[in-house]
């Protein structure tokens, strides 16, 4: 879990018919922490997963308990990501809405949060969890990271927390956030890497991409 390059992706791009299969996996998977997080997962999630990678205990006890409970990242961009009052912010794979919540407090009123996520089960509860946080400057769009619904040059910085991994296309997905950053703007990206290529069992198992 760190803060890395990502290098040759599409060398290891599974056929079309499969890459459908592992997304319908990898939304089932996240759908099941929205619905359910009290459940037990294989990887990390809410607050203990939270706390480990450092996010602010204030910041956890300011969001909304939902928003909490049903975190599932790798990592914590707001180590790195400086954001400014007024700044507009795109979060990558907002899932339930917890990184979206705190670079919404960061930015202010005066700037915007813009979610991002193709799952519907995690926009609803990021929506209600911006509500609930009584928050008036973020909202989420349906969308995927290969193709942001976002125009040229909007954003000033982005964040992302454990999703680019999930793509198929990451070249794509790099290219997409510097279409959508304006001059100046920066990334902030926390996500899992692998140090060596993997097997081609492993790349075709929707299970261990969803994970």
């Amino acid at each position: 879990m760190t803060d890395v390059a990502l290098q040759h992706p599409e060398q290891q791009v599974p056929p079309l018919p499969l890459e459908g299969v592992i997304k319908g996996e990898v939304l089932r998977m996240y759908q099941q922490v929205a619905q359910h997080p009290e459940a037990e997962f294989h990887f990390y999630h809410g607050r203990a997963a939270a706390e480990m990678f450092g996010y602010e205990p204030a910041w956890l006890d300011r969001a909304p308990a939902g928003a909490v409970a049903s975190f599932a990242g790798v990592g914590n961009p707001h180590l790195r990501s400086r954001l400014q009052a007024g700044e507009v912010v795109l979060d990558l794979g907002s899932g339930a809405g917890l990184d979206s919540i705190i670079a919404a407090w960061q930015v202010g009123p005066p700037g915007r949060v813009h979610g991002v996520d193709l799952n519907p089960e995690m926009r609803a509860k990021a929506e209600a969890h911006a509500r609930e946080a009584g928050l008036a400057n973020v909202d989420f769009l349906d969308g995927r990271m290969e193709e942001v619904p976002l125009p040229d040059g909007a954003i000033d910085a982005v964040i992302s927390n454990g999703v680019i991994n999930l793509s198929f296309r990451k070249r794509r997905v790099i290219r997409e956030l510097f279409r959508v950053l304006g001059p100046g703007g920066r990334i902030s990206i926390t996500d899992i890497v692998s140090a060596k290529q993997l097997s081609q069992s492993i790349v075709n198992d929707p299970k261990l991409w969803a994970s």
